[in-house]
């Protein structure tokens, strides 16, 4: 029976990109456990909390307790397993013995944003993963060229395996989040960083009076003070509102119910909410960089460049195409966001997983 072992740590934070690509995918391979008993395979998940993951997954998988000393090498997990599948390219915590790796890269987004030490221990990290990797999986062409762009990749299989996307929430009828501004109102979702642009979207606000903006996720971040005092100057406190994290009722509520979703992010290695909205059938406006165009579709509606009347403008002109026949249209982003399936993901990797097993 061959073993595997998932570096899944982040699957304890839900509210992180990698979390949910983590709990996602692991999903993915529970739903898939028909195949991964054909296979014979033995999957063992690495979680602070292995008893929630039991709770939730019983006796599909086997599970490691994750503490903080398995990052220092010497206190590195010594099971010799099969194979290893590394699920960003950020943990720190390795195999002590070279075996068979997987490594999966999101992004290199740290070579545009960091510098001086910081950066050196980052390529440093991730140059060692590469080094030890028999194959490398991404999750998008933006990640797998940027990769290239920035590093020598080791001969090895390369695979593009695109991130799935989850059915819509089961909200309840009658739910409704305490934050809900009167009118129509945009919504975008994610940590507030610098990469995610969302000041763009307050600035934009400024040219469409009618509408709210509602922008959720982390907000203790210093750029979420620079938005703050943005929608102070533009005295549109009344407009815009930040509702730091948020529960999945009510990220499903607004998803659901906004006028459109906005997401201006300049680096995403995949980005999941585009794809989210779609499945509501809701309109997507969304920046025309990094992954964002290929994830997107020709469905999406895309600016540019970020000066504020312009974007106005693009909203506008989007809504109104899209107000042109909004039932056909929901039509074409559902079935876009549908073929984005984790199903299909998990399968995708356990492709991989057979092929180094052999």
């Amino acid at each position: 029976m061959p073993t595997i072992c998932l570096e899944s740590h982040n699957i304890d934070n839900l509210f992180f990109g990698f979390g949910q690509f983590n709990y996602q995918l692991i999903k993915g391979f529970y739903d898939n456990e028909a195949i991964l008993k054909a296979l014979d395979f033995h999957i063992t998940l690495i979680s602070k909390h292995p008893e929630k993951l039991e709770a939730e997954f019983g006796s599909t998988f086997s599970y490691k307790k994750y503490n903080s000393l398995q990052r220092k090498k010497l206190f590195r997990i010594k099971k010799p397993y099969d194979l290893w599948h590394s699920l960003n390219q950020n943990t720190k915590v390795e195999p002590y013995k070279n075996i068979p790796y997987v490594l999966t890269v999101h992004d290199v987004n740290f070579m545009e944003e960091l510098s001086g030490k910081d950066l050196n221990k980052r390529v440093a990290l991730f140059n060692a993963k590469l080094k030890r990797s028999h194959a490398i999986t991404y999750i998008s062409e933006y990640a797998k060229s940027m990769t290239h762009r920035y590093f020598k990749v080791p001969n090895v299989p390369e695979y593009v395996i695109y991130n799935g996307s989850s059915k819509p929430f089961d909200l309840a009828k009658n739910h409704k989040p305490e934050l809900l501004p009167k009118g129509h109102f945009l919504f975008t979702i994610g940590e507030l960083l610098e990469k995610k642009n969302f000041h763009t979207l307050v600035d934009m606000l400024a040219h469409l009076p009618e509408l709210s903006l509602i922008i959720s996720g982390k907000n203790t971040t210093d750029y979420a003070k620079e938005i703050m005092k943005l929608v102070d100057d533009l005295k549109l406190e009344n407009r815009v509102f930040l509702t730091g994290k948020i529960s999945e009722e009510d990220k499903a509520y607004y998803l659901k119910n906004c006028y459109a979703f906005c997401f201006p992010s300049l680096r995403e290695g995949f980005g999941i909410p585009p794809i989210e909205a779609m499945q509501y059938g809701k309109p997507v406006f969304l920046s025309d960089k990094s992954s964002l165009p290929e994830v997107g579709g020709k469905h999406a509606f895309y600016w540019e460049h970020f000066e504020p009347k312009y974007m106005a403008d693009i909203l506008k002109h989007g809504m109104s195409t899209y107000n042109e026949n909004p039932t056909e249209y929901k039509e074409k982003l559902q079935l876009h966001a549908n073929s984005y399936s984790w199903d299909e993901t998990a399968k995708q990797y356990l492709k991989v997983y057979e092929s180094l097993l052999k």
